[in-house]
């Protein structure tokens, strides 16, 4: 197939319904609207101009990098998509990064990123998370 990678973020549109397509929960596009344009890097993959993968990098540019809403549509998923979405982030982070940056990540597949040599950091750390809504 002929896929064209792009460095850069997909709309804001486009990554809303990508989430969704592959089963990562839902933005609203007001989120993306924002948050988008803020990203450190990109990566999104096309089919004939559609999109069917996205990563992206976020954080402060030194001290901590964050790789999140790696997706590809599961009708291409099997093909390396996934895996060329991270090589493309990997030589990113390895051209931004500093001594003593940290990169982190929440995996939903913690086994298909320990193939691309990511390491769980539990027990010495663990993932936390907290909801906080902003009223319209």
């Amino acid at each position: 197939m002929n896929y064209t990678i792009e460095e850069h973020v997909p709309t804001p549109q486009e990554y809303c319904d990508m989430r969704v397509t592959a089963g990562l929960s839902a933005k609203s596009l007001k989120a993306a609207q924002i948050g988008l344009p803020n990203t450190l890097y990109g990566v999104s993959i096309r089919h004939d101009g559609e999109l069917i993968g996205m990563g992206r990098v976020v954080g402060d540019g030194a001290c901590n990098f964050e790789i999140v809403d790696v997706a590809v549509d599961p009708r291409y998923q099997g093909q390396g998509l996934g895996r060329q979405v991270m090589e493309y982030i990997d030589r990113y982070l390895t051209s931004a990064a500093l001594e003593g940056s940290y990169v982190s990540m929440i995996a939903d597949e913690p086994v298909f990123y320990e193939k691309l040599g990511y390491r769980l950091v539990a027990p010495k750390s663990q993932g936390m998370t907290k909801k906080f809504y902003r009223a319209n």
